[in-house]
C-alpha cells in the first residue's frame, strides 16, 4: 500500500527570520518527507533588503519563493517605505492578502505565531496571529472575498509558541538584553517537535539573515554569540499550540492533519 503523502504546510510570520527561528525545523522536515513547504512574510516589501536573506532561507529550508504581504515592520521604516505598517492596515485588507496567499497555495496545515507575539510580545507578531486566525477561517467561504480565488479550507492552524518549562537556556539571552519573557503554560502545549535531525538546516537558515547578526538585540546574534551546545538546546526542540483542541491531553511529536489524534 503506498504511504499517505505528507501534509503540505504553509507559515504565516511576521518578519523575515521568524519562520526560520520559530518553525525552520518543521519546514525543513516537511520539505525532506516530499511535502510542499512554503512561507507568508507580513512584513518588509519586494526591494527591501531583508527580502533576498529570507529568499536565501528559505531555499535552505526548501520552502519555495517569498510570499510577501508587503507591510511596514512597527519598528523599522525602511521595511517598506511610502507603504502602511502592519500594524495601521485596516484589518480586512490584511486579512482578504493572505486569503489569496492561503487559495493559491492550498496548504493542509497552517504555522504561525501565538497570541502572545512570542516571547517577546512584538506587536507585529500578534497583529500576523490575529490576520491568520482570520483568513484560515475565511479562505474556506465562499462568499468572503469572492476575488482572492477558489475557497481553500486548511485541514489545521498550528501556532508556534514556548512553554514556561521550555525557556531554561532561552530565557536568560533575552533579559539579559532587555527583552520579555512571555511564556504560556505548559498545558498550551499540543505538540512538541524534535528537530535535531534538521539542526544543521535550520541554523543555516537563521544564518542567512545576515543583517540579524549586526545588533546586541536580535536572537540570531544572541545565538551566534552563545556556546554552540546551548544553541543546540535552544533550537533542536519546536513547540505548538494547535487551534481548536480541548487543552491538556496527550502531547504529540509531530503536525497533523488527523482530527482523531489529540494534537
Amino acid at each position: 500500500m503506498k504511504a499517505p503523502s505528507p501534509p503540505s504546510l504553509l507559515g504565516v510570520f511576521a518578519h523575515p527570520d521568524d519562520e526560520s527561528l520559530l518553525a525552520g525545523g518543521v519546514l525543513a522536515q516537511h520539505h525532506a518527507a516530499g511535502a510542499r513547504t512554503g512561507v507568508v512574510t507580513a512584513t518588509w516589501a519586494p526591494g527591501s533588503r531583508r527580502v533576498p536573506e529570507l529568499a536565501d532561507a528559505l531555499a535552505v529550508l526548501g520552502a519555495g519563493p517569498p510570499r510577501l504581504l508587503g507591510y511596514g515592520d512597527a519598528r523599522n521604516p525602511e521595511a517598506a517605505p511610502g507603504r502602511p505598517r502592519l500594524v495601521d492596515a485596516p484589518l480586512d485588507e490584511a486579512v482578504g492578502r493572505l486569503v489569496a496567499h492561503l487559495r493559491d497555495f492550498k496548504p493542509d496545515i497552517v504555522v504561525g505565531h501565538d497570541a502572545l507575539g512570542q516571547l517577546t510580545g512584538h506587536p507585529d507578531h500578534r497583529r500576523t496571529h490575529q490576520i491568520t486566525l482570520l483568513a484560515v477561517e475565511a479562505a474556506g467561504l465562499p462568499h468572503l472575498y469572492p476575488d482572492a480565488g477558489a475557497p481553500w479550507r486548511p485541514a489545521a492552524f498550528y501556532a508556534a509558541t514556548h512553554p514556561r518549562s521550555g525557556i531554561a537556556d532561552l530565557g536568560p539571552l533575552l533579559s539579559g538584553v532587555g527583552k520579555t519573557l512571555l511564556a504560556v503554560p505548559d498545558e498550551y502545549v499540543t505538540a512538541v517537535v524534535d528537530v535535531t535531525a534538521w539542526l544543521d538546516r535550520k541554523w543555516a537558515a537563521i544564518r542567512s539573515h545576515l543583517s540579524q547578526f549586526e545588533g546586541e538585540r536580535p536572537l540570531p546574534a544572541l545565538l551566534s554569540r552563545t556556546d554552540a551546545p546551548r544553541r543546540d538546546r535552544v533550537l533542536a526542540t519546536e513547540y505548538f499550540t494547535r487551534h481548536g483542541l480541548t487543552r491538556g491531553g496527550p502531547v504529540a511529536s509531530e503536525l497533523t492533519t488527523d482530527p482523531s489524534r489529540p494534537r
